[in-house]
């Protein structure tokens, strides 16, 4: 039982983003260089790529400068492609948690996963970074 407990925890302990196919992550502060969004990593500038949904969540101004770490693959040097924002590949760093970026209406108590005003009630939503679950 302590073989299959050990082997449990090593599991548990291994970054989530080493287990998918070809997939890896990038984590750096979030900012913008010639009008598209980047992380500033100690290797340099790495330039972010994704989906609508997702560079929606990388332009909104609440997360600028966060450390800010996203799930996807490089696609040469200094270009990262990040993974559908179904996928919620996009985390930030704080207070040493590693937090989902989530936004909330608080009127209609609707999650989303992109910043805009909520499908409801057409109110902006907040900026709700969640523990995974």
């Amino acid at each position: 039982m302590t073989r299959r407990r050990f082997a449990f925890l090593a599991m548990a302990a291994a970054p989530a983003a080493a287990a998918g196919d070809g997939e890896t992550s990038v984590r750096g502060r979030l900012g913008a260089q010639d009008g598209r969004p980047v992380l500033r990593t100690a290797g340099g500038v790495v330039f972010l790529e994704g989906d609508k949904d997702t560079l929606g969540v990388l332009r909104d101004e609440r997360l600028a400068n966060a450390d800010f770490e996203a799930v996807g693959q490089r696609s040469g040097k200094d270009r990262f492609v990040i993974q559908p924002i179904f996928k919620r590949a996009m985390y930030v760093h704080k207070d040493g948690k590693r937090l989902m970026v989530t936004y909330w209406c608080a009127v209609c108590a609707i999650r989303s996963y992109t910043p805009g005003v909520c499908w409801c009630c057409q109110e902006e939503t907040a900026l709700d970074l969640r523990e995974s679950v």
